[in-house]
């Protein structure tokens, strides 16, 4: 929780709690570490009360809708069912990726390494070229 914090920064937090806080700091901290405590047992309570009402065992992890109706709902054969044609498109695309690919190696070995890339034409800055400066009164 605290790898991108270093030291003086962790310590520089307790001190500005201290601040805020001052003598009741510690009742903060198990204020805050009681209403964490009952979440997860709200959760907890939530997630077997679902399970007796479905039937089956739900994890706190099955109740995204997702993996919700793929556990639940579906079936294998359904799920199966589902996932074939979207199954042969990502195929056909990554066959197309994979010919793409092979065709830029092609490329790329034929161009001669030693000869550099020409720069590209970039045009000088010339007054008449210039962006003009953005001109506050006229907005």
């Amino acid at each position: 929780m605290f790898e991108n914090l270093n030291w003086w920064e962790i310590v520089g937090l307790i001190l500005v709690a201290l601040l805020i806080f001052g003598d009741r700091l510690p009742q903060v901290i198990q204020d805050g570490l009681r209403m964490i405590r009952n979440l997860r047992n709200m959760a907890r309570d939530a997630t077997g009360d679902l399970s007796r009402e479905l039937g089956t065992d739900i994890q706190l992890e099955d109740l995204h809708p997702k993996a919700f109706i793929r556990k639940h709902l579906l079936s294998e054969e359904d799920e199966a069912a589902l996932r074939n044609p979207i199954q042969g498109l990502v195929e056909s695309v990554k066959k197309d990726v994979t010919g793409i690919n092979d065709e830029l190696k092609d490329v790329a070995a034929a161009v001669d390494p030693r000869r550099p890339d020409p720069a590209p034409a970039v045009p000088a800055a010339t007054p008449a070229n210039k962006p003009a400066a953005f001109d506050f009164d006229a907005t």
